[in-house]
């Protein structure tokens, strides 16, 4: 084993002694660090793969791991920590890896032409696919615990009742919901609170499926899906809600949903806008950015009350669901593994591969890395339509 790699991994051995792992290498070299039963163990099967990991990151390792180069045995959550606590994770992408990523996002941009090919990618994989590891309301976002023992379904229905309540919603109001996915919000907004919503989403999969549980729900007369980009909606609404859009609007393109927010939602309207983000602005992870959300960007906490200062969009409420997204995540998992063999079957084992990286480095980032989501609750301008206090929103 080359002295650079033992050093480097003595150090992060050194200062995480409570985690103990293996790490094999192509030509049967073996070394265990730490003691007891190892938590988990990292096998290089090529000399490349060691290579691309040193040299690129995150982004070295995933390409590595999807190409089947790499396998992690065991504890994925400690392998995590050992990396995000330690100089592992500190690797600085060389010009060539950097350059390459650049002209990925360059390609991604989410222009009106290429964000319904970005959402594509993702979101339109096949509802069968999401069936198989969402719960059943089909709520792909961070989940409400309010015990780590909730079960997935009584934490995502916490998660809709929270917005509803945090948006005080009232019988006959009009909502907006941009992003609207499956469609589990604005159903549960109008079973509970008898609003009249809208959803709008650019996935065919998600808009007909969404539009058929409406059907079922017997909600037609008061739920509209629509196939339509946000820029393109045209009327105000009493409240305004995005839960897991923000993300895919790209930087660049941030601006000008914060003004569509502006221009949709009346004049002492409310609104809540739920969003992966981070405490300060950052380039941002290139292997998912690459491979997942292409055309993706996490906007800072600051530069986005920046930006909804500029058009009066008054913060009411902040709230950081960090841990509750890792819970979130580490459930997905489970149910992602229990399916597997369905998954690789539908798709092969490099799209395993880079699913089952996706959900656990998602988990990692936010339990033990700088990722955050934000709920902010705001209103457009001056608004007498919110309490003193939100005691009763929870």
């Amino acid at each position: 084993m080359e002295r650079m790699v033992v050093n480097l991994l003595n150090r992060a051995a050194a200062a995480n002694p409570e985690i103990s792992f293996v790490v094999g290498l192509w030509n049967g070299d073996r070394k265990v660090f730490g003691a007891g039963e190892p938590d988990f163990s990292i096998a290089f099967r090529t000399q490349r793969a060691l290579r691309r990991s040193l040299k690129s990151g995150f982004l070295g390792f995933g390409e590595s791991y999807m190409a089947g180069e790499i396998d992690v045995e065991g504890n994925w959550d400690r392998f995590f920590a050992l990396a995000m606590s330690s100089s592992l994770e500190h690797v600085v992408l060389p010009i060539g890896s950097l350059v390459r990523f650049l002209l990925v996002r360059l390609r991604t941009r989410d222009t009106k032409h290429r964000s319904r090919a970005n959402i594509v990618r993702h979101y339109d994989l096949g509802n069968d696919f999401y069936k198989l590891w969402l719960d059943e309301s089909l709520t792909y976002s961070c989940a409400y615990f309010r015990s780590p023992d909730d079960a997935l379904e009584t934490a995502q229905a916490a998660k809709l009742d929270l917005i509803c309540r945090k948006l005080r919603l009232q019988p006959g109001q009009t909502l907006l919901d941009v992003g609207c996915g499956w469609g589990s919000l604005l159903i549960h907004a109008v079973r509970r609170y008898d609003v009249q919503g809208v959803g709008c989403t650019l996935s065919e999969n998600q808009a007909r499926l969404a539009a058929q549980r409406v059907r079922e729900a017997g909600l037609e007369k008061q739920v509209e899906i629509r196939l339509q980009d946000y820029r393109d909606v045209a009327e105000t609404f009493d409240r305004w809600v995005s839960v897991g859009m923000a993300e895919h609007v790209g930087k660049a393109f941030l601006p000008r949903f914060i003004e569509h927010i502006s221009r949709r939602l009346r004049p002492g309207g409310v609104g809540l806008l739920h969003f992966i983000g981070k405490d300060r602005t950052g380039f941002g992870d290139p292997w998912t950015l690459t491979y997942i959300f292409p055309g993706g960007y996490l906007p800072s906490l600051p530069e986005t009350l920046r930006l909804m200062g500029r058009h009066d969009l008054r913060t009411v409420d902040v709230e950081n669901l960090r841990p509750h997204y890792a819970l979130t995540l580490d459930r997905w998992h489970d149910r992602f593994e229990r399916h597997v063999e369905e998954i690789r079957t539908m798709y092969d084992d490099r799209f395993v591969r880079m699913w089952r990286l996706f959900l656990v480095s998602s988990a990692a980032g936010f339990r033990y890395g700088n990722t955050r989501v934000f709920q902010i609750l705001f209103s457009n301008g001056p608004t007498d339509e919110l309490p003193l206090i939100r005691s009763d929103a929870g």
